[in-house]
């Protein structure tokens, strides 16, 4: 990505994370908190074609929601799919083309590139995963993994 763009995005991030710092003292409610930090970082994001959280299950599937952009999987089976990858593996997955990912799980065809962040309680446990879709391959980047990792750090 070119320098310019780079420097572009992690400034429009940057905004981002500072609204949701402010957004996000207004409720200690965690399904509010998601809620606007997905509705804020799909409009404000334009490569973001679905933005979303899946959450960790007793048995280990990912339930969906909340989320913005076209229908979701509402279950990912446990391990299933770059979501289930990344719960499991506990880091972030940047997966520039979906189709060369074993066991990818397309929910919408036009998905062609993921980013996925998973997110911990305070004390530490896993709770599920904030997964970005885009319509076209190799939208994201380390830019994106940083600071996705950043914002969903906002969430308790």
């Amino acid at each position: 990505m070119p320098r310019d763009m780079t420097r572009i995005k992690r400034d429009r991030y940057q905004r981002i994370h500072e609204q949701l710092e402010l957004e996000l003292q207004k409720t200690p409610d965690l399904t509010a908190r998601m809620a606007t930090m997905v509705a804020l970082l799909h409009h404000k994001q334009t490569h973001f074609f679905w933005t979303g959280f899946y959450r960790l299950q007793p048995d280990g599937s990912l339930l969906v929601g909340p989320y913005q952009g076209s229908l979701a999987c509402q279950v990912l089976a446990p391990g299933a799919g770059v979501c289930g990858a990344a719960q499991r593996e506990g880091e972030t997955l940047v997966v520039p083309d979906v189709d060369q990912f074993p066991g990818h799980i397309a929910c919408d065809s036009r998905s062609r590139s993921e980013v996925v962040v998973p997110y911990r309680s305070p004390d530490g446990a896993q709770q599920g995963v904030l997964d970005v879709d885009a319509s076209r391959p190799a939208a994201f980047d380390e830019v994106d993994a940083e600071w996705l990792e950043r914002v969903v750090a906002l969430l308790f």
